[in-house]
């Protein structure tokens, strides 16, 4: 009886495995199409709907070729690839954020894709962002949407008090405390998680490391300049209060897309909840601009974005499939259709159409990309916000200082990053 009931189950897991997984035991028939599968990361409400009607376009025009289609939460999926992955059972396509290309890249699980019908069309994506999707010079992601972090703000509240965009950091500070005295809203709200910490560290001239160099910066004098202007802002007439709690991102988004705090920053995968608040009824009431400068000048935010990348643990069969599905997927037309459905960034010049751009949200996050910063290649890098993300909040509630806080992060990165010194 045991047994029997054992023998059940794992006919319904290896059932499960091959329903998830791509490679050779997607189930194909000898004289059938080849099955892949394509784990999508998209949020599952707002986008995957839009990638969804794509793979049964492709499907409709490539007989040969049937495709699972898997959205997996996004928060979830580098784990989960990495498992898969890692058993020989990973899906044929991943759509990946950014930051995972050169990680996997390192482990062998991304077929390079130089020379291939997925980088057909290499030379009309933007080069820098091809350039942040090689690992030790081989190509392993097609960039399929592309963003960065702005400074976006409530015009009507702006010129209610007078105030025009802010050019740096000193510039808002002064803005919110006008527009706090011309309106009664916060004229700005900052963010405590590492990623949204980055325009800081770039406005003085540095990052978290310095790849190059394989030298720790985070607890640099340059750093301590940046989060000391980061702290700044969450102190003062018009600027909000740092948010420590679980629902920080939630709040500071409602906040603003009801007309709550005139400005803050945040990127283009917001754009389509902008328009859905009482702020925003009008499109055009968003302004959107490069995020402010620091001390040296300069302002910068980091590139983010996905790419669409291939298993590299797939047969023949299924990476050809995969290949071509990758082609379709990032093609102009394709990055077209779904960036009038998402608002999302296209990747490749000839995707922004007059209709596209007729999208002010997708119009403004375009005039900032020229300061977007591409990330080093240095697989670790994106799990460097993990750290920041558990000290800046201490340090913005005032339980950790700004030294004791970054000494910390340091002492964290040291372990992820062990050859680096500081």
């Amino acid at each position: 009886m045991r047994r029997g009931i054992a023998a059940t189950a794992l006919v319904a897991s290896l059932a499960l495995a091959a329903t998830a997984c791509g490679g050779s035991d997607s189930g194909d028939s000898a004289d059938g199409p080849v099955t892949i599968t394509y784990w999508d990361t998209s949020n599952a409400t707002n986008e995957a709907p839009a990638y969804k009607a794509l793979v049964k376009e492709f499907e409709a025009a490539n007989k040969d070729i049937k495709v699972n289609f898997v959205n997996v939460p996004f928060d979830q999926a580098q784990n989960k690839f990495d498992t898969a992955a890692g058993s020989k059972g990973a899906p044929d396509v991943l759509r990946a954020e950014v930051g995972w290309t050169p990680a996997f890249a390192k482990k062998g699980f991304f077929l390079p894709l130089d020379g291939t019908e997925a980088l057909a069309d290499e030379d009309k994506f933007e080069s820098n962002l091809i350039e942040q999707a090689k690992y030790e010079g081989k190509t392993y992601g097609v960039p399929l949407v592309t963003d960065t972090l702005a400074l976006v703000y409530n015009k009507e509240l702006f010129e209610k008090a007078g105030v025009e965009a802010p050019k740096t950091w000193d510039d808002l500070k002064k803005a919110a405390a006008t527009i706090k005295a011309k309106t009664g809203v916060d004229g700005y709200l900052g963010s405590t998680a590492g990623y949204y910490s980055m325009p800081f560290l770039f406005g003085e001239g540095t990052d978290t490391v310095d790849a190059e160099g394989k030298k720790i910066t985070i607890a640099s004098a340059e750093a301590k300049k940046a989060y000391s202007t980061w702290l700044g802002l969450f102190d003062g007439k018009g600027l909000g209060k740092a948010d420590t709690t679980a629902d920080a991102y939630a709040h500071k988004q409602d906040a603003f897309v009801n007309g709550k705090v005139a400005s803050i920053i945040e990127g283009p995968w917001e754009i389509t909840n902008f328009y859905k608040g009482s702020a925003f009824k009008d499109k055009e009431n968003l302004g959107i601009v490069t995020v402010p400068a620091g001390s040296t000048g300069e302002a910068g935010a980091p590139t983010g974005g996905h790419n669409l990348s291939v298993y590299a643990g797939s047969d023949e069969a299924h990476q050809k499939a995969a290949l071509k599905l990758v082609n379709f997927m990032t093609s102009a037309k394709s990055q077209e259709a779904v960036a009038l459905k998402n608002s999302t960034l296209p990747t490749r010049e000839d995707a922004y159409t007059d209709e596209v751009k007729a999208d002010p949200g997708i119009a403004g996050y375009q005039t900032v990309l020229s300061a977007a910063q591409p990330r080093p290649e240095l697989p670790e890098y994106s799990s460097l916000w993990t750290p920041l993300d558990d000290e800046l909040p201490l340090m913005a509630s005032g339980k950790k200082s700004l030294d004791e806080g970054l000494s910390d992060a340091e002492t964290s990165f040291a372990k992820l990053v062990p050859d680096f010194s500081k």
